[in-house]
């Protein structure tokens, strides 16, 4: 990531909502969630689907209502129209396609800033094939994300190992791709461990920062582990205050999501030092804490600075 000058921002503001998605506490359930992460102080959840079960949902609802948390993205249950690898779903793109579809119908009655999606891997197919398929699916997808109200989020993944997970890594590539399906309901997921080593990455948040629809924050352990190896901010490689910096200075004022992948054994890697391991409010608390802490050291474009008339 090439490094703009850079000044410590001193704005006085009101702090950044922040919230947790809800796979950052997967041992817990919806109902421990919502009660450790209102009470550790957060903003809001970003509610994953199958922490709802089977349904129906009328229970969850109600515990989110009542706690004052507002609703970040939200994450299907099978997230992409091309099968992911380690993940649920069937390997049938249109049968993916209805499964999105109706799962941005239920989600969408949490009202969540956004649904998230994948394009998923191309795998055996060719890639035009696998574009094009993903470009018929995230309109279908797109068309039901408007008739229910709320948007879709395509999340970029990470560079490293993209051949498993993606046909798009970056930004840019994402922005390409909202241009071919043509729905303003389709936005971009910004989540730092996917796109911390992007070249250039500060310019790119500015050239499409219209497009962001819900921000992941999280950290790159150095060396890492594997996809599922994620630390709270701060305590990786990720340069978080410019990161942060310059997402505040495009206008950014939706919520800054912690999303924590920690193997546990769960996804077959039982890391002796699993973020899984720790309760639901043990990890509220330290993930609010670690987040806060980047904050404070946010830091903006000279340029920006300038602009505000700051020293």
């Amino acid at each position: 990531m090439r490094r703009s000058p850079l000044r410590v921002s001193r704005a006085i503001q009101q702090p950044p909502p922040i919230a947790i998605s809800q796979v950052s506490t997967l041992a817990a359930s919806f109902a421990d969630d919502v009660r450790a992460y209102a009470a550790a102080g957060l903003d809001g959840i970003g509610v994953w689907e199958l922490k709802l079960g089977d349904g129906p949902d009328g229970e969850a609802l109600e515990q989110l209502a009542a706690s004052g948390l507002g609703s970040a993205t939200a994450v299907p249950l099978v997230p992409s129209i091309l099968p992911l690898p380690l993940l649920p779903g069937a390997e049938d793109p249109e049968a993916r396609v209805e499964s999105l579809c109706a799962s941005v119908h239920r989600l969408a009655a949490f009202r969540p800033s956004a649904v998230l999606c994948f394009t998923g891997p191309a795998g055996d197919r060719d890639p035009d094939e696998a574009r094009a398929l993903v470009v018929d699916g995230l309109r279908a997808v797109a068309r039901e994300a408007e008739s229910a109200g709320t948007r879709l989020a395509l999340e970029p993944f990470q560079r490293k190992g993209i051949e498993d997970w993606s046909l798009v890594n970056t930004l840019g590539e994402a922005a390409e791709l909202l241009d071919e399906v043509g729905s303003d309901t389709l936005g971009i997921q910004f989540d730092v461990w996917h796109l911390w080593n992007t070249p250039d990455l500060l310019e790119e948040i500015q050239r499409h920062a219209h497009l962001i629809a819900g921000v992941h924050v999280n950290d790159w352990r150095e060396p890492t582990r594997g996809w599922a190896d994620r630390v709270l901010p701060g305590d990786g490689a990720a340069d978080l205050p410019a990161i942060l910096g310059v997402l505040e200075e495009v206008g950014w004022d939706g919520f800054y999501d912690l999303e924590i992948f920690s193997d546990n054994g769960a996804f077959g890697s039982a890391y002796p030092d699993s973020l899984w391991d720790l309760d639901a409010a043990e990890l509220a608390r330290r993930g609010r804490e670690a987040f806060f802490n980047c904050w404070s050291k946010r830091r903006v474009t000279a340029t920006a600075v300038d602009r505000r008339g700051e020293t």
